[in-house]
């Protein structure tokens, strides 16, 4: 009775907290001082202090700003359109025609960006006005480009994975790679579903493209080169062994700087916007980590984490009824929290009953990640929502009913996962790592 009593309490000062409008990293070591005052004995100052300065000073987390900052650069300069430019006469022919350019265009820039929203932002305000002038299914627009925005949160480097390997004291490096299979059978889902559609459809009549040559293909695709030489020299430098993921990082930064100066769109002013774009979100960032931190040592006082997974114990869960049960609880827990306040804000809890159950913990991660990624596009919460009501104008309810699709997609990936738990796994296990990786 006293756990269930710890619960209600911990929740109760949470969502207070949440619906006042509190920050969540406030809310959460509020949350944790709360719990400290309770259950602990000793000055809860000092242990806030020491707490939060040992969370925010990891030279792992150093990696988290410098890929946002890389991210921003190519947001804010033409290499985005470029993409765009070079990816379009390839994705015309194929059944589905140019909405798949979405899903392309936003699995590339996740591999230098990291963001779910800056990915949708960037390949959003390429594709929308281009697949709008060509007929498309509104509905389809809109779906796919909710969805495919966000494997920006699987596709190193995701910021998601990098926070989570924070958590759990476990390889940046294999992380990312844990990602890269997934993503890419994600992103190839979204394709089928969109050419299956397109087949099938009785509302698909674009206007048709006039064809291009080869040469003429050819010719566009010279604006994909600085990207993916930018992707190749990040990932690669880690797959070779080459760099952490930190330094990896600091690589991609300045390759995006030097691309960006070379085609002539880096001034003064789209530098400074980058750096204070990265800057608010790093900081926000730190903020829910350090607040998670705190409240994980609350929680180690109260004696809730080792309690709940045992009790979950006593219900004798095999190891697929536990990942149905935490497959429900975070598709809840999405509706009103972002994925990375949802992953550093369980994993004190979730940790302890997965490696109970003996689940591999780069295999846990990337699970997690494909169902935080849902969190993205579920009311009421759903971040990249709002960015596409933003930029389209259209009702909430219309862009969450367009990406009702995708969001079913991903429920099938989690099942995909399972059954094929090597697609996580294989490229970890086998990767070259590097000192300190």
């Amino acid at each position: 009775m006293d756990q269930a009593y710890v619960i209600i309490l911990f929740l109760f000062v949470l969502f207070t907290l949440l619906g006042a409008g509190v920050w969540v990293g406030l809310a959460l070591i509020g949350v944790a001082f709360v719990g400290m005052e309770l259950f602990a004995t000793g000055p809860t100052g000092d242990r806030m202090a020491t707490t939060i300065w040992s969370a925010s000073s990891s030279w792992t987390l150093t990696a988290l700003p410098l890929f946002i900052w890389m991210g921003e650069i190519l947001f804010r300069t033409r290499l985005s359109q470029d993409m765009f430019r070079g990816l379009a006469p390839w994705m015309a022919r194929l059944p589905g025609g140019l909405v798949h350019t979405n899903i392309v265009g936003c699995t590339v820039f996740a591999a230098v960006s990291g963001s779910s929203a800056a990915t949708l932002t960037t390949v959003g305000k390429m594709s929308i006005p281009e697949l709008r002038k060509r007929e498309y299914p509104e509905h389809m627009v809109i779906g796919t480009l909710a969805g495919a925005a966000t494997l920006g949160l699987m596709i190193p480097p995701s910021l998601t994975l990098i926070v989570y390997g924070v958590s759990i004291n476990e390889s940046i490096i294999k992380l990312f790679f844990a990602g890269i299979l997934p993503g890419l059978v994600l992103a190839s889902m979204f394709m089928a579903y969109v050419a299956a559609y397109s087949l099938l459809a009785r509302d698909w009549k674009p206007l048709q493209d006039t064809g291009m040559t080869i040469a003429e293909k050819l010719r566009n695709s010279r604006f994909l080169i600085p990207v993916m030489c930018l992707i190749a020299v990040v990932i690669g430098s880690m797959f070779l062994g080459y760099a952490t993921a930190t330094e990896a990082a600091a690589i991609g930064v300045i390759g995006a700087l030097v691309l960006a100066a070379v085609q002539g769109s880096l001034n003064w002013g789209t530098f400074a916007e980058s750096l204070m774009g990265a800057t608010r979100t790093s900081a926000m960032i730190a903020l829910i980590l350090a607040g998670a931190a705190f409240l994980s040592l609350a929680m180690g006082f109260t004696g809730l984490p080792r309690g709940l997974a045992d009790l979950i114990a006593t219900f004798e869960l095999s190891r697929f009824e536990l990942l149905m049960v935490l497959l429900v609880f975070y598709i809840i827990l999405g509706c009103f929290l972002d994925g990375i306040s949802s992953v550093v804000l369980t994993m004190a809890v979730v940790e302890p009953m997965v490696r109970e159950a003996g689940i591999d913990m780069i295999w846990f991660g990337i699970f997690i990640v494909v169902v935080v990624e849902m969190a993205q596009i579920t009311p009421p919460i759903g971040f990249n929502l709002f960015v596409l009501q933003g930029m389209t104008n259209h009702e909430m309810g219309y862009i969450a009913k367009a990406a009702i699709p995708m969001f079913l997609i991903m429920v099938l990936m989690v099942f995909v996962l399972i059954v094929f738990p090597d697609l996580a796994t294989w490229l970890p296990d086998n990767v070259r790592q590097s000192p300190g990786g």
